[in-house]
């Protein structure tokens, strides 16, 4: 790594569920941390670019100016939660399934539209006059910054617009179902290749932009998981975990989503795709209940104590992910008496997480695929105990990536892939380095026993 820049985009809450972002602010955040990067290292140097995003969220602007409508509706909100019990109640929940390989659910691209062509007043009028375009952030990065609007297939996968068998092309059928003309959504071209050039003020001249992928395939390519069977987690505001399914599409997803990893040369790849939506979320709650001092915390705070004191916690603050899909699910605590204290409760939230990620691991191997390895990036990997509990309670290795920016790293490398100073395969070579944590010698007893109690109380709550 030569230059690295980073820019907080804030995150809004106007309600309960709601979660956005201000889509100037996302457009500021690439230019300037381009610019900076760009005058680190000289941009007559730079040979290609790679732009990553959060595939589900969703951006409205004006097609003549260019800005945007309303507040991009970011991953997590659930403000279609209406809409989605709508179009269940209806019946199109299998259809969607078997054309998209994705559920009903508000995480994805598809109900946010329909909810902002349906309550957003300058939405509605400028689709009436013609002007309202959607799309994820990369395509509003492009339509700002670069040549048009576009996208890729890891992301149109994300929008739950895109079929699953037919990557590269929006579903007439799918937009149907969810209100959307495809003549407002972007183009969709290869994930790996010539995606034209971003022009940054501050920066003589364009950058080549050659790989464009949804945030999660980034990273699984950051992790050198370019072979089927090759899996990781990144460690976020939640735990998102991919597995390089191979060139077919999965036809037993488990409770997973099926989904398309990247698309070069006319060759698509896929994966299978589990979300733990609340993780590191879930630590800045507690901390802001006041359990721990900091996120850093957590860690001590549950090395303190022998076990969680038989509490429990469902971490389900914006719903249940993968495999069980419950939007409606909430957060709960188990198990509390007179004598429970902030450790206990702070181990439980940890060991939760961790539980949630065997969940998609269990999933994975019924489906046919066994990471003998997972692949782990993201902020919170920097927490020891809650790493060697992971290792644990999965009984295979960890292994901490070399860089916590894993997913930039794959953006990064895909667009060497783009420009051909390398080859896809070469990128297998990024899974090497960092740290592996092997599940403790004293982990096995047990091991069955805890992840058992943990099924039941899952099956408690719904």
């Amino acid at each position: 790594m030569l230059a690295q820049a980073y820019r907080r985009v804030p995150v809004e809450h106007p309600r309960p569920g709601w979660v956005e972002k201000d889509a100037e602010a996302v457009i500021a955040s690439v230019s300037e941390t381009l610019a900076e990067v760009a005058a680190a290292v000289g941009s007559d140097r730079i040979t290609a670019v790679g732009l990553d995003n959060e595939g589900e969220s969703v951006v409205a602007w004006d097609a003549e100016t260019l800005r945007p409508l309303a507040p991009a509706i970011v991953w997590s909100c659930r403000r279609s939660e209406g809409i989605v019990e709508e179009l269940a109640a209806a019946g199109a929940g299998d259809r969607v399934h078997d054309l998209a390989g994705t559920r009903l659910d508000p995480y994805f691209s598809s109900t946010k539209i329909t909810w902002l062509l349906r309550e957003s007043e300058a939405v509605r009028d400028a689709a009436a006059a013609g002007r309202a375009r959607f799309g994820t952030f990369d395509a509003y990065v492009c339509a700002r910054l670069g040549d048009a609007p576009r996208t890729e297939p890891s992301t149109a996968a994300r929008t739950q617009l895109q079929e699953l068998v037919r990557p590269g092309s929006w579903s007439r059928e799918l937009c149907d179902v969810f209100g959307v003309d495809p003549a407002t959504l972007p183009e969709i071209g290869p994930s790996i290749g010539d995606a034209g050039s971003l022009r940054v003020e501050g920066v003589e001249r364009p950058l080549p932009l050659r790989a464009l992928l949804v945030d999660q395939t980034a990273a699984l390519a950051g992790h050198g998981a370019v072979a089927a069977g090759t899996a990781k987690a990144t460690y976020g505001t939640g735990i998102f975990l991919l597995a390089h399914a191979g060139e077919e599409p999965p036809t037993d997803a488990s409770g997973l989503l099926p989904t398309v990893a990247w698309q070069v040369a006319g060759r698509s790849d896929y994966a299978l795709d589990g979300g733990v939506f609340s993780a590191g979320s879930a630590i800045d709650w507690l901390v802001s209940l006041g359990l721990a001092g900091a996120p850093q915390d957590t860690g001590d705070l549950a090395a303190s104590v022998p076990d969680s004191g038989g509490v429990r916690f469902l971490p389900a603050l914006t719903g249940l992910g993968a495999p069980w899909w419950r939007p409606d699910a909430r957060a709960t605590w188990a198990g509390m008496t007179a004598h429970t204290t902030p450790a206990h409760l702070v181990r439980a939230a940890l060991e939760s997480l961790c539980f949630r990620v065997r969940d998609i691991v269990e999933a994975l191997r019924a489906a046919g695929l066994a990471p003998a390895a997972l692949g782990v990036d993201g902020g919170m990997t920097a927490n020891p105990w809650l790493m060697q509990r992971q290792a644990d309670v999965l009984g295979i290795p960890v292994r901490i990536a070399a860089t916590a920016e894993a997913t930039a790293l794959g953006a990064a490398a895909a667009a060497g892939v783009g420009a051909g100073c390398w080859t896809l395969a070469d990128l297998a070579s990024l899974g090497e380095g960092g740290r592996t944590v092997d599940p403790g010698p004293g982990s096995e007893p047990a091991r069955e026993d805890e992840y058992a109690a943990w099924r039941a109380f899952v099956a408690e709550q719904q």
